[in-house]
């Protein structure tokens, strides 16, 4: 009875120990690129940036480490580094390798009014986890941001207390189904962590035209105007009433914290 043949090997045992150190390093230099070409504020809270890029130079070095005692190895023509893979030898590592060249290739985005509308955005006041003692308020209404007032509302949230007062805020636009043909909402993400847990916070607008469609959605928009009072969806509210918009590039770092 003839033995049964072993499984033909992909990888060399030779280029093993390689794509080990092909992968370390190509998640090093992933991370720094995202740090040094302002993408990482996509996917992180700032307050983690610095870990991310001591984690991204450690990473390096740990491959160049490997690197240098690999070719020493060789050198005194020693055994070849073993592996324990639950995946077929090779595959770890050409796997994490492949996911950040794929990274460096295709940069991150910021989420859109898709994933707003997914999110909750509709109810983006109630929905909101900012924590009341937190705020703390600008003392001019037109420096305020649109976390600002989110906050503001969170603790003061009968809307006839700001009738009237004056608003420049920035954010991008969505087109809510369930709200009249007049309103938009001008929102915003907030990252508390990481790109997982971000969340939606808005306010709506109602257009001066009359046609949100004036506005298309995601696009970024400054909006100055007043405050009024208006029941949306059976439930009395804050509105801005606009004035005047002006289209804006997408922020550097497009959510607040």
């Amino acid at each position: 009875m003839s033995r049964p043949s072993s499984p033909k090997k992909i990888f060399s045992p030779k280029l093993l120990p390689w794509l080990d150190i092909a992968a370390i390093a190509a998640w090093g230099i992933l991370l720094l690129v995202y740090w040094g070409t302002g993408k990482l504020a996509l996917l992180i809270h700032p307050n983690y940036t610095v870990l991310t890029v001591v984690t991204g130079i450690v990473l390096l070095l740990v491959a160049f480490y490997k690197a240098w005692l690999l070719l020493r190895q060789s050198r005194n023509s020693g055994p070849v580094m073993q592996h324990l893979n639950l995946l077929p030898p090779g595959w770890s590592s050409t796997l994490l390798l492949t996911i950040a060249i794929l990274g460096l290739i295709i940069p991150p985005r910021a989420f859109a009014s898709q994933t707003a509308l997914q999110r909750g955005v509709n109810d983006s006041i109630t929905l909101t986890r900012v924590k009341p003692q937190s705020f703390q308020t600008a003392k001019n209404p037109e420096n305020k941001t649109l976390i600002e007032w989110i906050r503001e509302l969170q603790v003061r949230p009968e809307p006839d207390l700001y009738t009237g007062q004056k608003v420049k805020l920035q954010g991008f636009v969505v087109h809510p189904p369930n709200l009249p043909q007049e309103y938009f909402l001008l929102t915003r993400f907030v990252i508390t962590c990481c790109a997982a847990d971000v969340y939606p916070v808005s306010l709506p607008v109602k257009v001066k035209s009359g046609d949100r469609n004036t506005y298309k959605p995601d696009g970024w928009l400054e909006v100055q105007g007043q405050i009024i009072t208006e029941s949306l969806e059976n439930k009395r509210q804050v509105v801005i009433q606009e004035t005047s918009s002006q289209v804006i590039p997408e922020p550097k770092n497009p959510y607040d914290s």
